[in-house]
């Protein structure tokens, strides 16, 4: 995959102050959904210790962290998320837990809208459509109906509620090639056939840009869409996106404790800013504000059209 990216004209990008500090906490999933751009699966078996969860703690009261944004696979699966949770919440840190739904009705994981709401856990929720033919068939049979379940479970403890500060988003992906749809009409469709159909309210749609690597990418070399879905990036990107990616002011911490510019560099193994080797969170030491970033074709995926990052659209 990575050979495909390489050959690039992509701006330069520089870092601004990091606020939040993305945390892959395994790639373990009880799903395998295609559009996953870390191969997540319930067969794998990366986790982040808690003897790193620590020295991430560490790190972010040191340099007055505001967020902790919490990935996986599913998040939720690693043994330790709950210390990791309580944790960071004690020390004033916001903790955003970014939850396929389905885990919140798996057995053994059924208590976790309880704790997730007594900890004022924020959640962006996948649900990438909100009709069950595709639901299902980018994430296996009957996922929807589990995610239905899910969101009604999260909103009968005050998720998007009214009178609550408990926040609850959800998260759009295209099915294929295309890219993602505007996001305020989508957000309002949502919004109507959720709560028409099964009394579900929520704050708002994240509509994000599928990024050509892992499972997404190696399915369009498969059918050889590759080259056809880079061109339809790069013929629309918007130069304007660039000031508001989240790589500017997001870490993105593997499971194993290094660092990387964001989650995709993340999953391409491309070291942080211009190093020319892995770095570990123990050994960062320098000021990372306006240095460089380390960027490749696949980039184009949050800077066409609306743009696209971890919290949706750049352009509303």
């Amino acid at each position: 995959m990575l050979p495909l990216l390489q050959n690039h004209d992509f701006p330069s990008i520089q870092r601004s102050k990091i606020s939040t500090l993305q945390l892959n906490l395994g790639y373990l999933c009880n799903l395998s959904c295609s559009h996953c751009h870390v191969n997540a699966s319930p067969k794998r078996t990366e986790l982040m210790s808690k003897a790193i969860m620590d020295l991430v703690l560490e790190f972010a009261l040191q340099e007055n962290i505001s967020c902790l944004d919490l990935t996986g696979g599913a998040p939720e699966m690693n043994p330790e998320f709950r210390y990791l949770v309580t944790q960071a919440t004690a020390n004033g840190i916001k903790v955003i837990d970014r939850c396929n739904l389905v885990i919140l009705v798996t057995a053994g994981y059924t208590d976790l809208t309880d704790f997730l709401a007594s900890n004022k856990v924020e959640i962006i929720a996948s649900l990438p459509c909100y009709l069950a033919d595709n639901v299902d068939k980018q994430r296996g049979n009957g996922t929807f109906a589990q995610s239905i379940q899910a969101l009604q479970k999260l909103n009968s403890v005050g998720y998007a509620q009214d009178d609550s500060k408990l926040t609850l988003n959800l998260v759009f992906n295209p099915q294929g090639t295309n890219l993602a749809p505007p996001q305020a009409p989508l957000e309002l469709a949502y919004k109507q056939h959720l709560h028409q159909n099964f009394g579900i309210i929520f704050n708002k749609l994240l509509a994000m840009n599928n990024v050509p690597i892992q499972r997404f990418g190696s399915q369009l070399v498969s059918k050889n869409e590759f080259q056809t879905y880079m061109q339809l990036l790069q013929a629309n990107y918007q130069a304007k996106n660039l000031d508001n990616l989240m790589c500017k002011s997001t870490l993105s911490i593997d499971w194993q404790g290094y660092v990387y510019d964001c989650d995709f560099n993340q999953m391409l193994a491309l070291p942080l800013g211009n190093s020319d080797k892995k770095i570990h969170l123990r050994d960062l030491k320098s000021n990372l504000k306006s240095q460089p970033i380390n960027t490749l074709a696949h980039c184009y995926a949050c800077t066409a059209g609306q743009g696209s990052s971890c919290g949706g659209a750049l352009q509303t």
